[in-house]
């Protein structure tokens, strides 16, 4: 099953009724986990930092956009039991180290560093000293910047690390997307492969899961919801459950390493040609095209073998409408 990621981002809009209302959402959905962002203004802000998109006035700054998306440990900590009790796993982004303590004291079972932290390196250390599987967003970086900051999280630490496949554009138009950077990444590097989804066509995602991505993550809102920062290109209500049904579906159709065929598929085999006696045959009689046919169904001796047993004497006595069975090969000596 592709590990699904339900991504809030700051949909909740600081609001600690709105993301417990998410929580409960997307465990209605067959999400893997919820993933929030942890921001501490203060950490990893100034007066400077430009809007990426301003679709509210009640923020003078975007320092001041995150302090009201802040909430407090004990906050975060509601949160993740809420999480827990209906058995979705808790992830949230940290975006300082400060966002790192206050995880690691809510217990997070991972961490999920965003695109524009992947030059981080303090950050992707504090992260890979917990010990804990690292999830790293690739959005605008480089190949060589992508090497960089993955061997800094193994030199510093990291076991476990999956590198996802991003595009930095909100929303992502198709004509930006290479799934091929998929196996790229998944050649050069040698773990596990995501997907992360700005875009507005679920094809993407499935696509990227035929190419191998084992986690996707996906921006949602609530159903109904119009107002949020990422609201363009997220999935809401009921397209939800069936976008993580679409994933697992594409999944399932992967899940095989070997040339497989199902066993009923096997039985349709019986509608092929075999070898069927269509005049009498006494032993000692050859094999001729008067006396043997290549029709259906295949209860008989394959086609194949049509060639090699014509001008043969056969070493029994065979009847008119009998197929011709395997075990002719033996008397005959044909391999």
């Amino acid at each position: 099953m592709i590990f699904t990621i339900a991504e809030i981002g700051q949909a909740h809009d600081g609001s600690l009724g709105l993301a417990h209302a998410f929580i409960d959402a997307v465990a209605k959905t067959g999400c893997s986990a919820i993933k929030f962002q942890t921001h501490i203004a203060q950490a990893e802000s100034s007066i400077h930092e430009p809007f990426r998109i301003q679709f509210s006035k009640q923020d003078e700054t975007r320092m001041d956009y995150w302090k009201r998306m802040e909430f407090t440990l004990e906050q975060w900590r509601e949160l993740k039991t809420h999480c827990d009790e209906v058995g979705l796993e808790f992830m949230s982004s940290p975006f300082s180290n400060a966002a790192v303590d206050v995880l690691e004291e809510v217990g997070v079972k991972r961490y999920k560093v965003g695109s524009g932290e992947v030059n981080n390196f303090v950050l992707l250390e504090k992260i890979a000293k917990t010990g804990k599987p690292i999830i790293i967003s690739t959005g605008a970086a480089s190949l060589d910047e992508i090497d960089e900051s993955y061997n800094h999280a193994i030199k510093c630490g990291a076991k476990d690390i999956t590198l996802m496949y991003c595009v930095s554009n909100y929303p992502s138009k198709n004509s930006d997307f290479n799934l091929n950077n998929i196996k790229i990444l998944k050649k050069k590097f040698n773990c596990k492969i995501g997907f992360s989804d700005h875009s507005k066509d679920n094809r993407i995602a499935i696509a990227a899961v035929a190419a191998g991505a084992e986690f996707v993550e996906k921006h949602i809102a609530l159903d109904r919801q119009k107002k949020g920062f990422d609201i363009d290109f997220s999935l809401k209500g009921k397209e939800i459950k069936q976008f993580r049904q679409d994933i697992d579906l594409a999944g399932a159709l992967f899940n095989k390493k070997y040339f497989f065929r199902n066993h009923s598929e096997i039985k349709s085999r019986i509608h092929r040609r075999s070898i069927f006696i269509s005049r009498n045959i006494i032993k000692g009689e050859k094999f001729t095209d008067d006396n043997i046919k290549r029709i259906r169904p295949g209860y008989g001796l394959e086609p194949k073998y049509y060639e090699k047993i014509l001008n043969r004497k056969s070493p029994m006595n065979l009847f008119k409408g009998e197929p011709l069975k395997k075990n002719i090969l033996l008397k005959l000596k044909i391999k």
